[in-house]
């Protein structure tokens, strides 16, 4: 059996709304499709949690505070997702990998299913923790 690949992927949610970045056309993995804010390989010797906030800094040029860990299940045997529910973080997200991402936008939560997603298997997921985020008192 092959070892499943650890990736590392971020929702980030703020006043209701998902940012959600498009994979570039040419990318050879999910092309031309909408997926998590920022996601990535977890390095060897680095932790889902390590991962997912270098992976904000790299790609969205932001410091994430206090990722929430979420269950994410994907089609893809070849993958170990840890998905993190991010509500907290310092800067305003950029493209900062426009190699990797051609766009990035705040979409409604019901806007989420007309769209092509890498992953549409984790919508109702993603959905629920969407619902969390929003129904948590600010602190």
């Amino acid at each position: 059996m092959v070892a499943r690949i650890p990736i590392s992927v971020a929702l980030l949610v703020r006043d209701g709304l998902v940012l959600l970045v498009h994979r570039h056309p040419a990318r050879r993995w999910y092309p031309d499709a909408w997926s998590f804010s920022a996601g990535g390989h977890v390095e060897p010797g680095e932790l889902p949690h390590q991962a997912v906030r270098r992976e904000c800094r790299e790609e969205l040029a932001i410091i994430v505070h206090d990722p929430i860990p979420i269950p994410l299940t994907v089609n893809d045997p070849t993958l170990d997702v840890h998905g993190f529910l991010i509500t907290r973080w310092d800067g305003n997200p950029v493209n900062a990998a426009p190699e990797e991402h051609d766009d990035l936008r705040w979409f409604h939560p019901t806007d989420l299913a007309a769209l092509n997603l890498a992953h549409p298997e984790t919508l109702p997921t993603t959905l629920n923790a969407i619902h969390r985020a929003t129904a948590q008192p600010e602190n």
